[in-house]
């Protein structure tokens, strides 16, 4: 097969390559083989400056805990407080105190590192680096 690789630097040649991983998959010529993975890379790489990965808010975090628990909102007021707490904590409008972080660890047995936000210089380094 072809040893040329596809330097992707649009979506159209994202398509190309994405074929071409497809014609490589079931090869297995040591060549096509590292062919396949120096453009998986390369797709990988585009993808990843395209659409880059970030990390779910706590909001997020505790909505996906609660649909992989089965969980309602009303499950949640033991944990979080109060109606209207669990709805604020929901929705990105405050922030988790430490009882609450301890309780969220025991109960979805996650790390609390998970649950607390970073500090917030991080965030602005982190926002300055996004942009």
């Amino acid at each position: 097969m072809d040893a040329t690789l596809i330097v992707i630097d649009s979506d159209a040649e994202l398509a190309r390559a994405r074929a071409l991983v497809d014609r490589l998959w079931s090869s297995d010529n040591p060549a096509d083989v590292a062919q396949l993975q120096a453009q998986a890379r390369l797709i990988a790489a585009y993808e990843e400056s395209k659409w880059p990965r970030r990390p779910p808010s706590t909001a997020e975090l505790i909505r996906h805990l609660m649909d992989q628990h089965g969980l309602t909102r009303a499950d949640m007021v033991p944990i979080l407080g109060t109606p209207s707490r669990v709805s604020e904590v929901l929705r990105g409008k405050k922030e988790l105190s430490m009882a609450m972080v301890q309780r969220l660890r025991a109960r979805f047995r996650v790390p609390a590192d998970l649950l607390i936000p970073p500090p917030k210089q991080a965030r602005r380094a982190a926002k300055r680096a996004a942009a």
